[in-house]
This record gives C-alpha cells, sequence and structure tokens, in this order.
C-alpha cells in the first residue's frame, strides 16, 4: 500500500489517511489539547497494546479529558485499523483530543472528544543508523517542568521537544538530549535515554520529569534476564560524557545506538555490545509477541 492509499479511523469511520476530516475548531489543533499514544505494529500485530492502552487513559485522566471509550472498544480500533490497511503498516498513531469547541478556550465546551487512529509505514531511523550509531547534543532548550505539566501524560504539547530537536539538527547532530529544571538530565526528544558505566544500566527515574516508556520498562526488564545491574537514578551532563555505552528507546525506534555526545566520543565511539546485545533481544522479543 502506498501512503495515500493507507486508510485512518476518524471519529467511528475509515478514510483515506491523507484526507483533511478534523475540524479546524478542533482543541487538538487550536490548543494542542490532547492525547496520543505511538504503537508499533510487527507482521499485523501491535505491540504491547494493552501497556499503551492503559498509558492512554491515565494520560486522558491527567488532563481531565473524558474518556468515551473503553480499553477495549480501543483495542478493537485499533484491531479494525491494522486489519483495514491488510497488515501494510509498521506504526500506529492513536490520538484523542477534546474535540471541536469555540476559538475563545474553554475546555469544558466540545461536547465530544475526537478519536483518530492514524496508519503508517515508519521508519524512524535509517539502518545505517542503527547500525553505527547516531550523534546527538545536549539542547540549551529545557525538557516542560513537572511543576507545569505532569509528564506522564504523554500530550500533543510537543513545542520544546520539537525546538530540541531543531537544535540538534542545525548542530549537525541526529537528536537532542534535554535536562529538566535543575539540570540533570530528562530524555531526548522522542525518546528515553540509558547510558552503561562500569557495568551497571542507568536511566533517569521518574522524578526527573520524563514519560515512562514501554520501551524502556522493556529494556529494564532483559537487562534483568541477561544479569546486568539497571538502576533508575539521576543523570548529570558527566555521566553522559564519560559513560561506556549510551543508548535511546521508543516505541518508533526501538534501540539506537549513540555514539557521541556534545562532539564527545561515547566509549570508542562505536555502538557497544551491552547495546547491541539489547537490541537484538527486543527484536527477537517484538517479532515472536
Amino acid at each position: 500500500m502506498t501512503a495515500r492509499s493507507l486508510l485512518a479511523y476518524v471519529n467511528g469511520a475509515f478514510v483515506p489517511a491523507d484526507q483533511p476530516v478534523i475540524s479546524a475548531h478542533d482543541y487538538g489543533f487550536l490548543y494542542g489539547d490532547g492525547v496520543f499514544e505511538g504503537i508499533r505494529v510487527y507482521d499485523g500485530r501491535p505491540f504491547k497494546l494493552p501497556e499503551h492502552l492503559r498509558r492512554l487513559i491515565d494520560s486522558q485522566r491527567i488532563v481531565g479529558l473524558r474518556a468515551t471509550r473503553t480499553v477495549a472498544e480501543l483495542s478493537n480500533i485499533v484491531q479494525e485499523t491494522c486489519a483495514a490497511n491488510q497488515r501494510a503498516i509498521s506504526y500506529l498513531r492513536l490520538t484523542v483530543t477534546r474535540g471541536p469547541g469555540p476559538i475563545a478556550l474553554d475546555p469544558t465546551a466540545p461536547p465530544q472528544p475526537t478519536i483518530v487512529c492514524l496508519p503508517a509505514e515508519m521508519v524512524p531511523f535509517p539502518p545505517s543508523v542503527l547500525q553505527h550509531g547516531l550523534r546527538v547534543i545536549v539542547a540549551a532548550t529545557r525538557r516542560t517542568s513537572p511543576s507545569a505539566l505532569s509528564p506522564r501524560a504523554k500530550t500533543l504539547n510537543y513545542l520544546n521537544n520539537a525546538m530540541a530537536k531543531l537544535e540538534a539538527l542545525h548542530r549537525g547532530a541526529g537528536d537532542a538530549l534535554m535536562l529538566g529544571d535543575h539540570g540533570f538530565v530528562t530524555e531526548a526528544s522522542s525518546s528515553n535515554v540509558f547510558v552503561l558505566s562500569n557495568g551497571a544500566l542507568r536511566t533517569p527515574p521518574p522524578s526527573a520529569g520524563i514519560l515512562l516508556g514501554i520501551t524502556r520498562d522493556v529494556i529494564l526488564s532483559l537487562a534483568h534476564d541477561l544479569g546486568v545491574p539497571a538502576k533508575e537514578e539521576m543523570l548529570t551532563r558527566d555521566d553522559l560524557y564519560t559513560a561506556d555505552e549510551c543508548f535511546l528507546t521508543g516505541t518508533a525506534s526501538e534501540i539506537v545506538p549513540v555514539i557521541e555526545i556534545d562532539s564527545r566520543p561515547v566509549g570508542p565511539g562505536a555502538p557497544g555490545p551491552l547495546t547491541g546485545r539489547l537490541a537484538g533481544l527486543y527484536r527477537e522479543l517484538t517479532r515472536s509477541s
């Protein structure tokens, strides 16, 4: 299937994915007022679907967005979208907005949320990056403060993430790591971050102000199975610069090795052995589930 022939679920109907069917008054468009989940699809099977749907419902509750569909109903929407596209997709974006309302901001005004399940054939990074590694920077743009917006809610408010990614691209890097209010590492523009130091795998804890990534949880479990110490603890810039290995994790990108941070090589400047082993185990898991 071509991108043009993919079918998206929009409020109960399937329409061509490139057809403009969302109201210009939708609060998701006007104010970024909504939540979403990105879901990988392997051979027609959505990976970790229950975990994604639970997080979506949690996000709705956190931002006060009325849930009009149960987890079972949302699961059916995802499964029907996969079936409608004949297994030609690798990614789904399930979005719930507050719905169309008046331009004058009133979150109580929209009568009904908008629900969209958008399919895609997604390749977030070329194979060469996954094989040889990614160069990243530490962005000047900070992660949204948890005191302003809960990082547990996966919302449509991604402007600071976009600005950090733009910084990276302008500096010739592939992605950006973002610091929080107090200068500790949080995450990349759309991924969680891990470092390997002195034989222990380390990743920022929830208190750093991160989104609790589903792929992140899988990696922590795989590390435990391998007998690799895995710790959730605050990380500084120096922890990044002195790491033996570093990698990013995300639903879309899976595991991406990082070989350089702020022009400093990570370890020998090549993807590390633990990164490769975890990436291999993750691929096995996703293809066999």
